[in-house]
C-alpha cells in the first residue's frame, strides 16, 4: 500500500467514525423529544398533554383529531412550527396551539365559541343590515362562534358583501377568533342568496337525482362559489335526508334523493362540490326525517324505526358524507321513540355521543337545529334545550333566543355538575380545529 492510499483509507475511516458519533448523537436528541414537527404533531396531540387532569374523553378526541385531521389542516396553519419546537428544551412538552388558545380563553367566551347565532339576537335589533358599531360592541362582549344570516338580511349585494367583510375586519382588527358566518343556501325553495341576491337559481335537489354525482358536485361548487363571493364561509348545506316516505313535508324536494344508495353517493359528491367551492358545509338533519310525517318547525315529529332499520337506510347518506369529509353534521328535531323516547335526537346521548360519535365514529362538529323551532320551544325552554343539548354532545346550539340566558344557564349547569369545563373544551376544541381545518383561523 503507497502513501497516497493510506491516506485516504485513513481519511475515510475517521469520517466514518464521526458519522457513527453524531448518528448517536442524534438518536438520543431524538428520543429525547426534539424530534421533526410533522412528528411532534401527531405525536404531542395523543400522549404528551400537559395537563394531568385531562379526562379520558378528551384524550380520545386530541388522538382521533390527530389521525383523522392532519392532513386536512391547509399549508401554514399546522399548530406548531419548527421555530417554536426549536426553543423548547429536550424534555419539555410542547402544547398544541388550539390547546394553548383554550388554555387562554375565559369560561363564558368559551360558552360563546359554541353559538351560532341571528345578529338581531345578539345586538337586540328588530333586523340588522350592515355591521356597526352596536355589533362590533357586541361581538367584543359576546365573541360567539358565528353569525347566520336571513333573506332580511340581505338586501343588495354591495351591502351584504359589506355586511360581511365588516365581520371579518372586526375580528382581525381586535384579534378575536373569527366567526362563521353562515347561511342556508340548499338551492330550490331554501336559498337565501338566489332568492334576494341573485346568485344562481336552482330547482330542488331532488330534480337532479337521475343527473348523477357529477352534477350533484356541480351544482353544489356554483352554490359554494356564489356564497362564498358575498361572504359566507359555511353552508347548512346539503340535506342528507331521504325522501323515503312520499307523504314527509319536513323533506320533500329539499332530499338529493328517495333511494337510500342513491343519496349516498349523492350527498358524497354534493359535500367535495362545497370544499371546492370553497366553503364548510353541513350534513342535516341527523339521523334523517325522511320516514317521519310532521314538520318540526311547529311541532314534534317522531320516528319508530330502529337502529338496525336506519344502519340499512337513513344513515347511508350520512356516512358517506363523513367519509368525503363534511365539516359539520346537524342534528335534527325528531324523537326516535326506538332508540331515546321522550326527547328529540338533538338532545339526546343516545342518537349523538353512542350513534354519531360511537358508531359512526364522527369526530367533527355537531351542532344543533334552530333552537327556535315548535318541537323544541313546545316542550322545553331555550336555556334548558341548550344546556341538555350540550349534555347530549352538540357542540355548536344554533339559534338560542338569548346570549346573556344560555351563558348564565351554562355556567349554572356547571356548577350544578350537570356539565364540566372539560366537557366545554371538547366542543371548543372540535370548534377551533374546524375553523383551522377551513383556513378561518390561523394558530402558530
Amino acid at each position: 500500500m503507497n502513501m497516497k492510499t493510506f491516506s485516504k483509507n485513513k481519511l475515510a475511516q475517521i469520517a466514518g467514525t464521526f458519522l457513527i458519533a453524531l448518528s448517536l448523537v442524534s438518536g438520543v436528541y431524538v428520543l429525547s423529544g426534539c424530534v421533526s414537527p410533522h412528528r411532534q404533531d401527531s405525536e404531542q396531540a395523543s400522549s404528551s398533554q400537559p395537563d394531568t387532569s385531562t379526562s379520558q374523553s378528551e384524550r380520545e378526541l386530541r388522538e382521533a383529531s390527530a389521525s383523522s385531521t392532519a392532513t386536512d389542516i391547509p399549508e401554514g396553519t399546522a399548530p406548531e412550527t419548527s421555530a417554536n419546537l426549536s426553543e423548547a428544551e429536550p424534555s419539555e412538552v410542547v402544547p398544541d396551539a388550539i390547546s394553548q388558545r383554550i388554555a387562554n380563553m375565559s369560561l363564558d367566551e368559551k360558552i360563546c365559541q359554541l353559538l351560532i347565532v341571528t345578529p338581531e339576537v345578539l345586538t337586540g335589533y328588530d333586523v340588522i343590515t350592515s355591521t356597526g358599531p352596536v355589533t362590533e360592541e357586541l361581538l367584543d362582549t359576546y365573541p360567539v362562534g358565528g353569525l347566520i344570516y336571513f333573506g332580511q338580511n340581505l338586501e343588495t349585494m354591495e351591502q351584504s358583501q359589506a355586511m360581511l367583510s365588516a365581520v371579518n375586519a372586526h375580528q382581525a382588527q381586535t384579534g378575536g377568533i373569527p366567526l362563521f358566518l353562515a347561511v342556508d343556501e340548499e338551492g330550490g325553495d331554501v336559498a337565501r342568496c338566489a332568492s334576494r341576491l341573485g346568485t344562481t337559481a336552482f330547482s330542488p335537489m331532488f330534480y337532479y337525482h337521475d343527473d348523477g354525482p357529477e352534477v350533484a358536485r356541480s351544482n353544489a361548487r356554483t352554490i359554494a362559489n356564489d356564497i362564498s363571493s358575498v361572504g359566507f364561509n359555511l353552508n347548512f348545506a346539503p340535506v342528507a335526508d331521504t325522501w323515503s316516505n312520499p307523504e314527509n313535508v319536513a323533506t320533500s324536494t329539499r332530499a338529493y334523493s328517495d333511494n337510500y344508495d342513491q343519496g349516498a353517493e349523492l350527498i358524497s359528491a354534493a359535500v367535495e362540490g362545497f370544499h371546492e367551492g370553497g366553503v364548510a358545509c353541513t350534513l342535516k338533519h341527523f339521523p334523517g326525517y325522511g320516514e317521519a310525517l310532521n314538520d318540526p318547525h311547529y311541532g314534534s315529529i317522531y320516528s319508530a324505526r330502529t337502529l338496525e332499520e336506519i344502519r340499512e337506510g337513513e344513515l347511508k347518506p350520512f356516512v358517506a358524507g363523513i367519509e368525503a369529509g363534511a365539516d359539520m353534521i346537524m342534528i335534527g328535531h325528531i324523537t326516535m321513540t326506538s332508540l331515546d323516547d321522550g326527547v328529540p335526537a338533538t338532545l339526546s346521548r343516545v342518537v349523538i355521543t353512542d350513534v354519531l360519535r360511537g358508531e359512526l365514529g364522527y369526530q367533527g362538529v355537531v351542532l344543533s337545529d334552530a333552537m327556535n323551532m315548535g318541537s323544541i320551544v313546545n316542550e322545553f325552554s331555550g336555556t334548558e334545550a341548550a344546556v341538555m343539548a350540550l349534555e347530549a354532545g352538540v357542540d355548536i346550539v344554533l339559534m338560542p333566543d338569548s346570549v346573556p340566558d344560555t351563558i348564565a344557564a351554562v355556567r349554572q349547569a356547571i356548577d350544578d355538575g350537570r356539565l364540566s369545563e372539560e366537557r366545554l373544551d371538547e366542543s371548543v376544541r372540535r370548534v377551533l380545529q374546524a375553523k383551522v381545518n377551513r383556513g378561518l383561523l390561523s394558530l402558530s
